[in-house]
Order: structure tokens, then sequence, then C-alpha cells
């Protein structure tokens, strides 16, 4: 059995927005994401912004996957029910594995605070040693879910490592 919580959380977070790629608004996700991760002690690797673009976010997902550069691709945006929220379609498209557990904490958690959380449409799965996670767009939803899961991150990661 491996010993706990060993692996160093290596992250890339993307946020997904067209007005932010475009600096038409502050990119406020991203940061609130980053400063969240900080707190697990991960090491951040890379921050993005990206437009709602599906092959745009999917070839970014598989090439940082696939380059072993993090094992936690977290993205904040473009989960929502909006014609230009392509974010789980993307990671669907990339993930070998789908983690519906994660996804499903992250829901059950925030329904405790708003009822509107039944209509985040995140997924998260693995691509090879990667763990990717979709986050809501705002800095609340964000922050709320990714707190959902932060206990479950640092074994999850080592899982992945093994």
């Amino acid at each position: 059995m491996a010993t706990m919580n060993k692996a160093t959380i290596k992250a890339v977070v993307l946020t997904i927005s067209d007005s932010a790629s475009r600096s038409e608004r502050e990119d406020l996700s991203g940061p609130a994401v980053v400063a969240e991760l900080q707190l697990l002690k991960a090491e951040i690797v890379a921050t993005e912004i990206l437009p709602d673009e599906r092959d745009l976010i999917a070839a970014r997902l598989r090439k940082i996957a696939d380059a072993g550069e993090a094992n936690l691709i977290v993205t904040t945006g473009g989960t929502g029910f909006s014609l230009r929220d392509v974010t789980p379609e993307a990671t669907r498209e990339i993930i070998e594995r789908e983690a519906p557990g994660l996804a499903e904490l992250m829901r059950s958690e925030s329904l405790k605070i708003t009822p509107l959380a039944a209509l985040s449409r995140a997924v998260c799965g693995i691509r090879r040693r990667t763990l990717i996670v979709n986050l809501p767009g705002s800095v609340r939803g964000a922050r709320e879910n990714l707190a959902a899961i932060a206990r479950t991150l640092p074994h999850a990661i080592d899982l992945l490592m093994e």
C-alpha cells in the first residue's frame, strides 16, 4: 500500500473565458483557484486563459497531460448552460477515465449552498497520470467546488503517481 500523500501536486490552472481571453474583463477565478491550491501546498506549474473554443481547450488539456508537466489540471469556466460553455465536452473528449465521484461531490456540496449547483455540467477525469477537474467560472463557485474535493486531491494524486 502506498504511503499517504507523498506526491507533490503539480497543477496547471486554465481559465476558460471568451471575455477574459480578449482582456475585456479581469480573470478573478483563476487567481482564486491558485490561492486555494496553494493552501494544499500545490506547486503551480502554469496558469493560462483560453477562449471558449472546444478544440483549443481539448488540445491544451491533451498537451499538458501528455507532456507530464502537471498531475492536476484545474479549469474554471465554461461548465454552464450557455451555448459557449464547452469545457465539459472538451474534457470528455480527451480523458481516458472519468472520475464521476469528484464531480458528484462538488455538486452535492454546492447544492447545500445554492440550488443553481444543479446546473453545473462539470466533469472530472484522468488522462495518463493527470487528474482534470472542471470548476465553475465564478470566483465563489470555483472556491466552493474546489473546497468540496480538496481533502481527496492529495490521495488522488498519490494514486495516479503509483
